[in-house]
């Protein structure tokens, strides 16, 4: 009889790259064990094969993104804009042996092309205007493939619903990239809060000096050219067909309710994310909002939200109040004078019964607060593994069959907790405090505020 040269019976025998990640993809949703000849081990030549990723989105936070997945094969770039590509592939990172990498990947303005066309993607990122990051994400999660989403994780509460549960049933490893959340600073808050450092904590403050964009204006009338080098149309994705005008995108698309977050959705994931992971928060029970003047087209310029939690098992009810604009949060009574709370860029304050903690942004330098008790304080042991990176960390976990920690499941929930705020804000005029059922996904004492949970897409495009 004829040997099979690929019996899986046999100890060392051929697996290929694509059977060893859909089995770590089957192991990571509890489906399987990966054999010990898959992983390797002494004697033993573990699969070497590296991630064939594609990029949707090159320019702003897309660089970094790609840059910080680039020990893997980036087989495919895409993005909208020509300039964007021809900026990226000769930028000076210092790291000259990864450009005949970028240089050999194929490049595409349509996500969709790429997508059909790159059979061999095992992975993708998405770093495009928030608008856009829902659709992306779930042509690519329908297909399979492993996906990272930058912050916020979609731009309506329903989107973030679907895309959680199609990243379950899918198997697929994601991430969204709040980086902050694989910091030390963000560790330490948690170790100390679960270990009582500060008492129960009943009251969380988070603020930005977001935004430093424009907001709070009616968008342009004035109809320019389209660039050549623009193919405005897949720009503007699901949204409402507008004329194109270089005001609305480009970094300040994050001011307009049509492609942004506003101030919240930008800097949200990076504080918010604190108290929502040391807190164990979940679904709020109610939402309310109040800030300088918006417009039909685009955001305030500064705002105040405030969020009641219900009680987590043995954590207390909180109150969460978040501010942007520049606006901040009284000072503890018993904080040294002149010092800073948080950065420059916002920071996070919790309020315990025996104490309090504040740190910067992304959960950065986290203190007790007088720095006497920080002093006293006796740290309890690490209990939180420590993360190689937000990027990183992704990359691991689809390699070896295992939930990273701001998979879809965790950012699906954190995503939606901000963008309650900008219902909020559009629902303040009717002077009530909007009472929410995370279970049902409905607001109960407003109906009417139910109409903003999704939007209407633009005609062919859909999830």
């Amino acid at each position: 009889m004829k040997k099979n040269k690929k019996d899986p019976s046999k100890k060392g025998s051929p697996i290929t790259r694509r059977e060893f990640l859909g089995a770590s993809a089957t192991a990571a949703a509890g489906m399987m064990i990966i054999p010990r000849h898959v992983l390797g081990g002494q004697g033993i030549t573990a699969p070497s094969d590296k991630l064939n990723i594609g990029c949707v989105g090159v320019g702003g936070k897309g660089t970094s993104d790609i840059w910080s997945v680039s020990s893997e094969n980036i087989v495919a770039l895409c993005d909208v804009d020509d300039t964007h590509m021809a900026r990226f592939l000769k930028h000076d990172r210092n790291d000259p042996q990864n450009q005949p990498m970028y240089d050999k990947a194929n490049k595409y303005r349509d996500f969709r092309i790429m997508l059909e066309k790159e059979k061999n993607l095992d992975a993708i990122t998405v770093s495009t205007p928030d608008h856009t990051h829902a659709v992306i994400a779930m042509a690519a999660i329908n297909l399979g493939k492993h996906t990272f989403v930058q912050k916020p994780l979609t731009h309506t509460i329903k989107e973030a619903r679907l895309l959680k549960k199609a990243a379950q049933e899918a198997k697929v490893i994601t991430q969204m990239g709040n980086q902050g959340h694989a910091g030390e600073g963000a560790r330490l808050i948690n170790e100390w809060i679960w270990d009582g450092a500060i008492g129960d904590v009943r009251e969380a403050h988070v603020w930005t000096n977001r935004p430093i964009w424009p907001q709070g204006i009616d968008a342009p009338k004035e109809i320019p050219s389209v660039p050549s080098t623009l193919d405005w149309n897949l720009w503007l994705g699901p949204a409402p067909f507008r004329p194109y005008h270089p005001a609305l995108c480009h970094f300040v698309w994050r001011g307009w309710w049509d492609y942004g977050t506003g101030a919240l959705g930008d800097m949200g994931a990076h504080l918010m994310d604190q108290p929502f992971w040391a807190l164990k928060l979940g679904y709020p029970i109610s939402v309310q909002a109040s800030s300088t003047k918006y417009t039909k087209d685009s955001y305030p310029l500064a705002e105040v939200v405030s969020y009641e939690f219900p009680q987590r098992g043995d954590m207390p009810p909180v109150k969460l109040t978040w501010y942007d604009g520049g606006l901040m949060p009284s000072r503890p009574h018993d904080i040294e004078p002149g010092r800073m709370m948080g950065d420059d860029g916002g920071g996070v304050l919790f309020v315990g019964d025996k104490g309090n903690l504040v740190c910067s942004t992304y959960g950065r330098n986290p203190r007790i607060v007088p720095e006497t008790k920080m002093q006293e304080y006796k740290r309890p042991e690490e209990s939180i593994p420590r993360s190689p990176g937000i990027h990183e960390e992704w990359v691991e976990a689809i390699k070896a069959g295992k939930k990273s920690t701001t998979d879809f499941t965790y950012s699906a929930a954190l995503t939606e907790a901000m963008l309650l705020a900008n219902i909020a804000v559009l629902m303040q005029d009717k002077y009530t405090k909007l009472e929410w059922d995370g279970e049902k996904m409905e607001f109960t004492n407003l109906p009417a505020a139910n109409q903003y949970l999704h939007k209407e897409y633009r005609t062919g495009w859909s999830l």
